[in-house]
């Protein structure tokens, strides 16, 4: 059995994202790419003002020397959500830790098997959707994503690796607890990474003339998955300032669970009225 929602839609995000950027712009904002931020810290000097007098006593500070003053920060850092916050001597916890999702390709003279988006029922115990038939703008059909334990937080290829990284999830977060309770999950996931004939059997569940002869590898993501000490993925929103001159002009946007791009308006809202109350504007 299933349940039909006719209403269901896709969009390329790519170009709602670039849309949001030039509303921005718009209204008078700046977008800086290619500035991978390397310090937050209160200004040494008399904080400069703007043409209305409003003072901005925040500097943040790239890996090339550039910088920028504000007044007040928001920070959506994704992967590295947890390392900005504690840049800006914000708590680091949750620790992120990184899931790659591996993607397969229903060949071109297969997608008509396809018509709509089509899911599992997820795993409650988990906030991973499970392997997902997905209609593309440019009409292919993604099939996946898996989850799996990433060695690197950009690791968007099975052997990408950073000691640092891995190293970070192994000490600072709960993953040996996470992994200790859901062992065989683990395994399951990792077993269909390796072999596309596990992942294909999961698919005919759904459409059982798919074969492994119908799909192709094709690209991966990474989750910026939260996970507190306990070894429990956060499925919540996370909001986190800090004490201090810099605690209190700072909002952590530290976790923001699926469906955040379905849902980036309503989300953004929500953001906007915590801006509001915290700074008191």
């Amino acid at each position: 059995m299933a349940i039909d929602c006719p209403y269901t839609g896709i969009v390329d995000y790519r170009r709602v994202a670039l849309s949001f950027a030039q509303d921005f712009q718009d209204a008078g904002g700046s977008v800086l790419t290619n500035f991978e931020v390397k310090d937050i810290e209160m200004a040494r000097e008399s904080p400069s003002r703007s043409e209305d007098g409003m003072k901005y006593p925040i500097v943040i500070r790239n890996t090339k020397g550039e910088e920028v003053q504000c007044q007040y920060v928001v920070t959506c850092a994704g992967l590295y959500s947890d390392r900005i916050s504690e840049l800006s001597g914000c708590s680091p916890d949750p620790q992120i830790v990184p899931f790659r999702g591996d993607y397969l390709l229903l060949k071109p003279e297969k997608c008509y098997l396809v018509k709509g988006n089509i899911y599992p029922v997820p795993d409650s115990r988990f906030p991973f959707l499970g392997v997902h038939f997905t209609p593309r703008m440019d009409g292919s059909i993604w099939l996946g994503p898996n989850a799996v334990l990433a060695f690197k937080r950009e690791g968007y290829k099975p052997f990408d690796f950073s000691a640092r990284d891995i190293t970070d999830v192994i000490t600072k977060s709960g993953l040996i607890k996470l992994v200790s309770q859901n062992f065989s999950y683990g395994v399951s996931e990792m077993y269909k990474a390796c072999f596309l004939s596990a992942t294909v059997k999961h698919l005919q569940k759904f459409i059982p003339e798919i074969t492994v002869r119908d799909i192709l590898r094709g690209p991966a993501g990474v989750r910026a998955q939260a996970l507190d000490q306990d070894g429990n993925l956060v499925d919540d929103f996370v909001f986190d300032g800090g004490d201090g001159v810099i605690g209190n002009r700072i909002l952590h946007v530290r976790n923001a669970p699926s469906p955040a791009a379905t849902s980036s308006l309503a989300i953004s809202g929500m953001i906007a009225d915590e801006v509001q109350q915290r700074f008191k504007l």
